[in-house]
């Protein structure tokens, strides 16, 4: 006797296919869904969710509140910011990294905040073709608080974790540019969370000038940073043209991390 192919309400292809609805359906939302609103988000019947919503709650993907609405679950955030951090990550926004520097002319890099210290890292680069052109090495630290890469993750640190940062790390001089003040450096970060854009003018290294947007995930919080960097003479003269790039593209990159855009907003 063959077995039945008809998918049942918790296994088979419809199933994989609404369960992945589902999932982008809460990652574009920061107040949940109840089960209707997920019916109609993703076009199935309601009695058809039930099963796959209760499964996904049970195995920590989703969780329920006490007004019956779904948000994504501890496991489910888990298994995207491992995802995030490691190559995976990295392997999907290579195509970004590329089609930035075209448009540009010149570096782009993907960055994110060190595993054990509070300092930026760089994951990946693709360099621009020029031959004075801006060059770090995959996996190579800068400070938070005169790079571009670094200010963009320092805006988002919540207020606990920023009054820690700055109790705590010296801050050096390393050019005439270099923000060191605590009150100037705070009035710069809120300047990048209003416009969204980090920017680095001869902050960390002379004539080298950088511009930095940040990648979100699905819970809103920065998980990494896009960058393009340049000589700072030829980086000022196309300054507007970079920056419009570097938002489309720190847009692209939070849509594979799972975020809203920032057109979206």
């Amino acid at each position: 006797m063959s077995k039945s192919t008809t998918p049942s309400s918790r296994g088979g292809p419809q199933s994989v296919g609404r369960i992945l609805t589902i999932l982008d359906s809460l990652t574009r939302v920061s107040h949940g869904a109840t089960l209707t609103e997920l019916s109609e988000s993703t076009g199935a019947p309601k009695t058809s969710l039930v099963g796959l919503l209760a499964g996904l709650t049970e195995e920590g993907c989703l969780v329920r509140d006490e007004g019956g609405r779904y948000f994504l679950g501890a496991r489910f955030l888990s298994l995207a910011m491992r995802a995030i951090a490691g190559r995976e990550f990295s392997s999907l926004v290579r195509p970004v990294l590329v089609d930035l520097v075209a448009a540009t002319g010149e570096t782009a890099v993907l960055g994110a905040l060190a595993p054990d210290a509070e300092e930026a890292t760089y994951l990946d680069k693709v360099e621009s073709s020029n031959p004075i052109r801006y060059t770090v090495a995959v996996g190579e630290r800068r400070e938070l608080y005169c790079t571009a890469v670094g200010k963009s993750l320092l805006a988002w640190f919540d207020e606990t974790r920023l009054d820690a940062y700055l109790k705590s790390t010296s801050r050096i001089q390393f050019t005439d540019g270099t923000i060191t003040g605590k009150r100037e450096l705070l009035a710069e970060l809120a300047k990048i969370r209003s416009d969204g854009v980090a920017r680095s003018f001869d902050e960390r290294v002379a004539g080298a000038c950088a511009i930095a947007a940040p990648i979100f995930s699905a819970d809103g919080s920065v998980v990494a940073t896009l960058l393009v960097a340049g000589p700072t003479e030829r980086m000022k003269t196309n300054i507007d043209a970079h920056e419009a790039a570097l938002r489309k593209a720190a847009d692209e990159c939070t849509r594979l991390a799972g975020g809203t855009p920032s057109e979206e907003t």
